[in-house]
């Protein structure tokens, strides 16, 4: 019953006044009770029909009675309470990695293989009202799915990805700002927009153009991504270990925490690293509660009603049980 912050109708708080005076009214008849049994004479008689030491018992049903009216009378006055709700309006674009070094296979099958189990698992899991659209990148960036709360035509491109040479890192988060850029324009404009978020998956330190801080780079993209209020979450997937092979020859593919730490940075999302289909199923998870969830102020009056009701209704039977009628 916490987390109350605001009550709809605080008037209805005077009714505790009611159960206060109530109370009163017990104990102040229970007072007179034993001064009339004082009016007996004979002591004896007195120990008899009004001992000095009342069984305890005897006030349980009316305190039940008093905390159950209580817990009511909250109720009425119409308790809010902040809630996770499924969002329904809201724009996620899902950025993959298609380089040549998500074919390592220090990830099992192989880190693209993994990668495709865990975004189609996101995908799914995705709350039903989210526009949801797909980019992958490599040495450029394709847009694969506009933003739809469509997931079949997101897991069917999923499934379809493929391998190509270089990684284009800043390529991959201007084609989602420009698909995000779209699906507002047809929604009413900036102001009127659904908040957006990116997820980048990617294992490799960007290629082309060389430089981050390029203006195609990641870094500047990021930055892009910042003054639209777009944050880009990161999740770093491969260990240090990962190798392809390419033409004949074992190159090192080692995963890029740094860069993709520094884009969530910029950016102003999250950074998650996962070496395994299960850490990346971790991170993806956070990433869907966050993004597919929002806290908004409920009525929260139910829960208060049903312990006052509890509360009458046993100390109703409790008053049968000890005192054999209703104190």
């Amino acid at each position: 019953m916490g987390g109350i912050t605001q009550l709809a109708d605080a008037w209805w708080l005077l009714g505790v006044l009611v159960v206060a005076g109530l109370a009163a009214g017990y104990v102040y008849n229970e007072l007179r009770r034993r001064k009339r049994t004082m009016t007996f004479a004979n002591t004896t008689v007195l120990d008899t029909v009004a001992p000095k030491t009342r069984n305890p018992f005897t006030h349980v049903p009316i305190a039940l009675l008093c905390v159950g009216l209580l817990l009511l009378t909250v109720a009425l006055a119409g308790p809010t309470a902040m809630r996770k709700v499924p969002r329904n309006r809201a724009t996620v674009m899902l950025v993959i990695d298609v380089s040549l070094s998500m074919e390592s296979t220090d990830v099992s099958p192989t880190r693209l293989g993994a990668a495709k189990v865990a975004a189609k698992q996101f995908v799914e899991q995705l709350t039903p009202g989210i526009n949801l659209g797909v980019v992958s990148f490599a040495g450029t960036a394709s847009l694969l799915v506009s933003p739809t709360p469509d997931r079949s035509l997101a897991l069917a491109a999923i499934d379809h990805l493929e391998l190509a040479e270089r990684t284009a890192t800043g390529e991959g988060i201007y084609a989602a700002l420009q698909a995000i850029d779209n699906i507002d324009s047809v929604l009413g404009g900036a102001k009127t927009a659904p908040p957006a978020r990116i997820v980048l998956e990617s294992d490799g330190k960007q290629t082309v153009p060389q430089s981050l801080d390029d203006p195609r780079g990641g870094y500047t993209a990021a930055m892009e991504a910042k003054k639209k209020g777009i944050p880009v979450s990161t999740i770093s997937f491969g260990t240090a270990d990962g190798v392809v092979t390419i033409g004949g020859q074992q190159i090192p593919v080692p995963v890029d925490d740094e860069s993709l730490h520094k884009i969530a940075d910029l950016s102003g999302g999250q950074f998650f690293t996962a070496s395994s289909i299960g850490e990346l199923n971790k991170a993806y998870g956070s990433l869907r509660d966050e993004i597919g969830f929002e806290m908004q102020r409920g009525d929260n009056s139910r829960v208060w009603m049903i312990w006052g009701t509890l509360f009458v209704a046993v100390g109703i039977v409790a008053a049968v049980a000890v005192n054999r009628r209703l104190p």
